[in-house]
């Protein structure tokens, strides 16, 4: 038996709270689901997500390390960045491989599409993985100070099964990548 799909929320008016070329912050008034006013905040994401799991014909993938501003953390992660939305998203995710890495890739294919915080944002992320890699120089944004590190994909496994990576992108792309590759269809 399926849960009522429709929408339950009822929307009496809407505020920009702010607005950036990256994201913008509406606030709802709103009649929730069970008939009482309230309030909601919306995050709209001007892009999509991108995310690429480049892996090489040993099973290496790549790293790239910087400080995330919002958690105040070093993070490592696989290869991400932003694509607008009126731009392929492969293409988004070919730069953005290319910028922090250096590499380019002969095949692409989609791994996943998901929403990386659904209770407050829109935000879409496309995941691809990248093979047949050629090495080139990166072109990182002035933005970005980055390491990158390549490493055998089971040994980044390993560092997300032991949470010592955190990235919602590299989470969810590394354990989709094990079982495809755990079924031989990666």
């Amino acid at each position: 038996m399926h849960q009522n799909e429709e929408n339950p929320w009822q929307i009496v008016s809407e505020k920009i709270a702010y607005d950036n070329p990256w994201i913008k912050v509406t606030e709802y008034q709103v009649i929730n689901p069970s008939g009482n006013p309230g309030i909601y905040g919306e995050v709209h994401f001007k892009g999509f997500a991108i995310g690429v799991l480049p892996l090489d014909e040993q099973l290496n993938t790549y790293l790239v390390g910087q400080f995330r501003f919002a958690t105040n953390q070093y993070s490592w992660e696989l290869p991400e960045g932003g694509g607008p939305l009126d731009v392929d998203p492969l293409e988004s995710g070919k730069r953005e491989l290319l910028e922090e890495t250096g590499l380019k890739a002969d095949q692409w294919s989609e791994l996943l599409r998901m929403h990386l915080s659904n209770s407050v944002s829109d935000e879409l992320c496309i995941v691809y993985v990248a093979r047949g890699l050629h090495q080139f120089q990166a072109e990182p944004e002035d933005t970005e100070q980055l390491a990158v590190k390549k490493l055998p994909f089971e040994e980044v496994y390993q560092m997300v099964a032991a949470g010592q990576i955190t990235d919602s992108v590299t989470v969810a792309a590394v354990l989709k990548a094990k079982v495809l590759l755990m079924e031989g269809k990666l």
